[in-house]
């Protein structure tokens, strides 16, 4: 499986909340690269870009 931002050549980026949301699960943590088939370095990035996000209001922390 390879990577999807390699693949597509894209940049992780906080601000791109529909990408992100591909990558948690329905209680909004964020799904391990094993189910997701990032690759380490943009797991790292995807890790960081949400937990900013999430500071920033654009994405929640928990579902209710």
């Amino acid at each position: 499986m390879e990577c999807y931002f390699c693949r597509y050549n894209k940049e992780v980026d906080f601000r791109d909340v529909d990408t992100l949301k591909r990558f948690l699960s329905l209680s909004y943590k964020i799904k391990p690269r094993k189910k997701t088939g990032v690759c380490a370095f943009h797991q790292r990035r995807l890790a960081q870009a949400v937990k900013r996000a999430r500071f920033l209001a654009l994405l929640p922390y928990t579902s209710e």
